[in-house]
């Protein structure tokens, strides 16, 4: 996506096409972040089993990962208003269906549909607060703004989604953001249209060999646990994911508009940043995923209280881009890089303090320090990303650091889900024998994974229950417990290759320090 070399209609009303922008992309990660606090009572009410419900969260953030570089291209071509009021109808439209979804098939895509749209909404509103803010002072202005909307959303999503889980039920948490996704679609004609003449034409063919490697990955991560890592659909999916991955690299060498061009890779500080932002999102976006489970599983929180105590994670991310801005005029952006890489991991292995009847003092500390790194992220990494690359790429860079972003939280909820539920199926099997359940060690490990402690524990005699609990519980926890750890290594090693790749080179040092720290191209989803 470019915003260079613009044509079009400026804005009427810019102060009202920032508003709607804005809280449009307030409402991007709700619908990431938000849906997860409810996945309990989904799976529930719609008796699903817990990869379906799993796919409600996964495949949202694989259509929005996927369709970025598409949207953006389709934008600069056919104009970036009409594809987000195109993304805009497409996403609202989509949560509509979500919230009376009969069924999990339903719901699942309705989802997907809706991260489609997603793309054209955050990409084409970004590209349109650049042609509409030529002004330097007020587009820096402008998206200081938008990325607080990100933030905010990110931060109180959890909160808000699982009151209106408690008070409403679980479809209030679709039905709400469609209607502001239809109120936004009305008041966007106020958006100024705008394209770029030279656009270059859409690459399909990456667009869509990207796509089906990401599902055959994600499906065959959730699918492990439960039909067991040698079986053929799994094994298929994971040799299809590799082969596609594969075909995917020799179609964007070859294309003469690429969605990635790989040879920014080539580039030392480019390729570093991509790994600390993939190690980042591993380390935060699963929490924010699987958390509300724990604790409706655990200790018995409702979908409200579970958002509440998770704003001890989210709120830092909220307020620290706007410190970092603040950090970046003493310290160097490597600095800063590595520093969010070693805070988010320090936080993630302090987090296994959690257990069940832990209350909010305990996991406190960790809670912040994770936020408070991936708060600095949020400030200092796109920034970082577009600054290490030639200006004349700048669009490109930053465009594929997003897709790296989106695609790297997809994995990493189903690399994460996939560990919690077959640690957790290996550590009871074997142990319920004394117990006179009708389940089998792996389905009693989905019931918990899904937040469902009672079915599970209505299987046994009542004088056998809170045995039963506490050995259920105690093997979610210990999963827990493995994948914190497990996520706290992959940061560790981040940092060690962040060193390693991202060593001060004095040229890059002298032309990169006084970068700004954010891009007005792009901005954190």
């Amino acid at each position: 996506m470019s915003t260079n070399s613009d044509s079009g209609t400026a804005a009427q009303r810019p102060g009202l096409g920032l508003f709607v922008i804005a809280v449009a992309c307030v409402l991007l990660p709700v619908s990431l972040a938000g849906p997860s606090v409810a996945l309990p009572e989904i799976g529930e009410y719609l008796h699903a089993d817990l990869t379906s419900v799993q796919w409600v969260i996964n495949g949202y953030d694989l259509t929005f990962a996927a369709f970025m570089l598409a949207s953006g291209s389709l934008g600069d071509l056919v104009g970036r208003r009409r594809v987000f009021r195109i993304g805009m109808a497409v996403f609202a439209g989509s949560l509509l269906i979500s919230a009376v979804a009969p069924n999990m098939l339903i719901l699942d895509l309705a989802r997907s549909v809706a991260g489609i749209g997603a793309a054209g909404v955050l990409t084409c509103g970004v590209a349109s607060l650049a042609a509409m803010f030529e002004n330097p002072a007020a587009r820096a202005k402008a998206f200081g703004v938008f990325g607080t909307s990100v933030g905010a959303g990110l931060a109180f999503g959890p909160f808000v989604c699982g009151t209106l889980n408690t008070q409403f039920g679980w479809r209030a948490v679709f039905y709400v953001p469609a209607l502001v996704g239809i109120l936004l679609l009305l008041a966007s004609s106020a958006i100024g249209e705008s394209r770029n003449p030279r656009a270059g034409k859409i690459d399909w063919a990456g667009t869509t060999t990207f796509t089906l490697a990401l599902f055959a990955l994600i499906l065959g991560l959730l699918e492990g646990p439960q039909l067991g890592w040698g079986s053929g659909l799994v094994l298929g999916c994971l040799i299809a994911a590799a082969v596609l991955l594969g075909l995917f690299g020799v179609v964007e060498r070859r294309v003469a508009h690429p969605m990635f061009d790989l040879s920014l890779l080539v580039q030392r500080r480019y390729a570093a940043l991509c790994l600390a932002v993939l190690a980042l999102v591993f380390g935060f976006t699963p929490l924010l995923v699987y958390l509300p489970a724990y604790y409706s599983a655990v200790d018995g929180l409702s979908a409200a209280q579970a958002g509440l105590v998770l704003m001890m994670l989210t709120v830092p991310t909220l307020v620290l881009p706007l410190v970092t801005g603040y950090l970046a005029k003493w310290v160097s952006v490597r600095v800063l890089v590595l520093t969010t890489v070693v805070l988010t991991g320090a936080g993630v292995a302090w987090l296994t303090v959690i257990h069940p009847g832990a209350g909010a003092l305990a996991v406190l500390g960790p809670y912040l320090v994770v936020g408070i790194g991936i708060g600095i992220s949020f400030g200092v990494m796109d920034g970082a990303a577009v600054s290490a690359v030639d200006p004349a790429r700048v669009g490109m860079a930053a465009g594929m650091f997003n897709t790296v972003r989106l695609g790297g939280e997809a994995t990493g909820i189903a690399v994460v889900g996939a560990m919690l539920a077959g640690v957790t199926g290996a550590k009871i099997a074997g142990r319920t024998g004394g117990f006179d359940t009708r389940y089998h060690a792996q389905e009693l490990a989905n019931m918990v994974n899904q937040g469902d402690m009672a079915t599970a524990t209505s299987s046994v005699s009542p004088s056998a229950r809170p045995a039963f609990q506490e050995l259920l519980s105690g093997a979610y926890t210990d999963a827990l417990h493995i994948a914190l750890w497990s996520l706290a290594g992959l940061c560790a090693l981040a940092a060690l290759i962040l060193l390693v790749l991202d060593r001060p080179d004095k040229a890059a040092e002298t032309a990169g320090e006084g970068a700004p720290v954010g891009d007005p191209a792009e901005a954190p989803a």
